[in-house]
């Protein structure tokens, strides 16, 4: 499975705790410069992780827009393990 990961710098820890959980394509977008409003969400990608402590607004809406256009899983949580793992875990479920 691949997810792309919205927002903070670094993800420490997480990318390591994504793989955990089967996720071989992991990539990042900070979301820091305002270019990055217009990242368009790779083909192929199962599922988009916006972190919403470190995500404008404006980001987080074109993202959440694109991901129902390409019909891919969005989840919202905070640049925490157990939120991230609890809202990936109840995505996977509704799958």
């Amino acid at each position: 499975m691949s997810i792309l990961v919205v927002g903070a710098d670094h993800l420490g820890g997480i990318e390591k705790n994504l793989a955990s959980l089967g996720f071989t394509q992991i990539r990042h977008v900070s979301g820091r410069k305002a270019t990055q409003i217009a990242t368009e969400i790779p083909r192929g990608t199962d599922m988009v992780l916006v972190l919403t402590d470190y995500v404008n607004h404006n980001l987080a809406s074109a993202v959440k827009e694109q991901a129902k256009q390409r019909q891919v899983s969005v989840v919202f949580a905070r640049r925490s393990w157990s939120w991230v793992s609890r809202k990936i875990d109840e995505a996977l479920a509704n799958r």
